[in-house]
């Protein structure tokens, strides 16, 4: 009778180890604008994630971005923190 339950015990061990823990991760992003006389950065935008971190840090990097508009060039850097 002991080594069944002793066998669930490690198998429910082993999946659970196995499952990624998902958590609110929180990606924030800057935006830096270049032009001839330097350059310039601010907060951009704030997102909140609820997976894996690493599916969370997939997502939080699609955000990045580099353009242009009225204002000069600019790059959008997002990162978890």
């Amino acid at each position: 009778m002991k080594n069944p339950l002793l066998f669930a015990s490690a198998l429910a061990l082993v999946v659970t180890s196995m499952v990624s823990c998902k958590k609110e991760y929180t990606c924030e992003c800057s935006k830096t604008y270049t032009s001839g006389s330097g350059t310039t950065t601010k907060d951009y935008s704030v997102y909140t994630y609820k997976e894996n971190r690493v599916r969370a840090e997939e997502r939080c990097n699609a955000n990045s971005a580099t353009g242009s508009d009225i204002w000069g060039d600019y790059s959008i850097n997002c990162q978890i923190r």
